[in-house]
């Protein structure tokens, strides 16, 4: 009896995914929990800050997390065009510019013990801006860890790229609460700072 062709059972007008399809499916099984677990935490952060927004008194304040949550809207837009399509996004990944300058106060100073809200009458600007640092440095990590499992080459450099804005978003905020006091940098003593600073040499002398 002679065997059927395997290949004679495929239609005539049966067509082979485009390049376009096999492209978006370029995708590893660990990669794509990763990218829901990516995507899910900037839809998390971007529903927050809508909801900090009520609270928040300070204008300092209030215009930086519409800043950031202006630029982390467009890095969500970015990040799932390129996921879903495995191209190049429209509109490509941009740099973060921060508003606050680099100075740091140091130093500690006695302040009120912190306890839980009773309320969300009680949430205040440092409260408000905790929850915030928190998830940009949350963001920071996951994406970090995320463009290292990556497969899809678009997809990685555009999860890579994104890692630093959230950095500089997380500085940003840093410096506004180190500014008012709620988020404060104790130091060595200078003998101390010397001795750390001095505890290497380099392999080759600096010239």
């Amino acid at each position: 009896m002679e065997r059927p062709n395997q290949f004679s059972q495929i239609e005539p007008n049966t067509q082979l995914p485009n390049a376009d399809v096999l492209q978006s499916r370029n995708h590893g099984g660990h990669e794509l929990f990763d990218a829901h677990e990516v995507i899910g935490a900037m839809i998390s952060m971007l529903d927050h800050y809508q909801m900090y927004e009520q609270h928040v008194e300070d204008d300092e304040l209030r215009e930086m997390l519409q800043r950031q949550y202006s630029f982390v809207t467009t890095m969500y837009d970015t990040i799932v065009q390129s996921f879903q399509t495995g191209h190049d996004p429209m509109i490509p990944t941009q740099p973060y510019r921060m508003k606050q300058n680099n100075h740091v106060v140091y130093g500690m100073k006695s302040s009120e013990p912190k306890k839980p809200n009773q309320s969300v009458n009680e949430l205040s600007d440092q409260g408000l801006s905790s929850y915030m640092l928190g998830q940009t440095k949350s963001l920071a990590t996951l994406l970090t860890m995320t463009a290292l499992e990556m497969t899809n080459p678009v997809l990685r450099r555009v999860v890579a790229d994104s890692v630093p804005n959230f950095i500089e978003q997380s500085y940003e905020i840093f410096l506004y609460q180190n500014k008012h006091g709620y988020y404060q940098v104790p130091q060595l003593s200078e003998q101390d700072m010397g001795v750390m600073l001095q505890s290497y040499i380099p392999v080759r002398p600096l010239q």
